[in-house]
Parts: structure tokens; C-alpha cells; sequence
């Protein structure tokens, strides 16, 4: 039988597709990854978010003098007070305004007004803002005359909040920063304590 070279080039493929499988031999090794494509189109931008505090304006520790004897609303005391440049109207009627002392050192930090017992009476330290200016008075809580020391030793730091915009949503609560430690007022603005 005698063919032709086409048919039998037809012939000799049709037989080694018959016999040729997939099941035949181990799979080869896989080749190296390709480069990395093109980035794809930048997605839809999200919602604005709630105003935030950015604007946030804080101190380091500050000295004042010793306090003067100051009376203040008939209550005597001691009084000393310090500039803040910052702490404008607007802050004064929509902000918050935090005040906090320590005993010289940067340690033991105590959030203003702050209630102690010292020379054998309850007396308080307070802050009293008003514009461009803290004031820092200490009364004692007898009516006897007399006054406990306002040490220049003591060290104070402001941090002044001012008011944002409105809530983005009616079931935001607004947060009392006054309730919250030095520590946590520092962590939630990221400020350096």
C-alpha cells in the first residue's frame, strides 16, 4: 500500500494524539512569577469623615511666680497667673480649655481644680482662663483669714481644645475631655507628655 506524503504526515499526527495523555510522566517545575502589572485605576474616594481636632494648641511646662494675695469673688487666696497668646473669644465660648499642674518635677500630674488637704485645711488650686491669660488661684476652705501657700516650685500646662463643627451624625456624643486623665488627653492628640 503505497501513500501519499500529506496523507501519511495526517496519518503519522492522528496516531501520536491517540497516544499521547496527560496522565504520562511528572509534571515539570514551575517557572519563575512574572513581573507585577501595572497598578489598576485608584477607587471611589470615602465619605468625609467628622471634624476633627487638628488645630489642637498646647504648652510645655510652665513656671509661674509665687502667688499674691488676691481676693476673688469674696473667697482670699494666692494668685499668680501666665500668658497664653492663644486662647482667644472663640476658644473661651466654644472650646475646652484644660489646665494641669505638677509639683516642679513633671510627675504627678494633677488635673485643675484639684482638692487637697495641706496645712491642715481642704484647699483647692483652680484655673481661671480669660483672654490671653490663665490665672492659677489657691484658697483654703476655712474662713479663718488665712492662705496656703502658691509656690513659683509648682509647674503648669494648658491644652486648649477649640469648638468643631458640628456632629456628622445626631447620635455623636460629644467627648468631655475634663473627664479624661492627663495621660488620656495626651494619647487621644497625640501630644507629647
Amino acid at each position: 500500500m503505497k501513500f501519499s506524503k500529506p496523507i501519511f504526515t495526517v496519518f503519522l499526527f492522528a496516531i501520536l494524539a491517540i497516544s499521547c495523555s496527560s496522565d504520562d510522566g511528572t509534571d515539570g517545575a514551575n517557572g519563575a512569577d512574572g513581573a507585577t502589572g501595572p497598578a489598576g485605576p485608584a477607587g471611589p474616594a470615602g465619605p468625609t469623615g467628622a471634624t476633627g481636632s487638628a488645630n489642637v494648641i498646647f504648652s510645655g511646662w510652665i513656671s509661674a511666680p509665687a502667688g499674691t494675695a488676691e481676693t476673688i469673688d469674696g473667697t482670699s487666696g494666692l494668685s499668680t497667673s501666665f500668658d497664653v497668646p492663644q486662647l482667644s473669644a472663640d476658644i473661651m465660648a466654644k472650646g475646652t480649655i484644660l489646665v494641669y499642674m505638677s509639683f516642679g518635677s513633671g510627675t504627678n500630674i494633677y488635673t485643675l481644680p484639684y482638692t487637697s488637704t495641706a496645712g491642715g485645711y481642704a484647699n483647692t488650686i483652680t484655673a481661671i482662663a480669660s483672654l490671653n491669660k490663665i490665672k492659677i488661684f489657691r484658697f483654703k476652705h476655712a474662713a479663718d483669714g488665712t492662705t496656703v501657700g502658691l509656690p513659683a516650685s509648682l509647674t503648669y500646662r494648658y491644652i486648649l481644645i477649640p469648638g468643631g463643627a458640628a456632629a456628622a451624625t445626631s447620635k455623636a456624643v460629644k467627648t468631655d475631655y475634663s473627664k479624661m486623665s492627663y495621660e488620656e488627653v495626651c494619647a487621644q492628640f497625640n501630644i507629647q507628655p
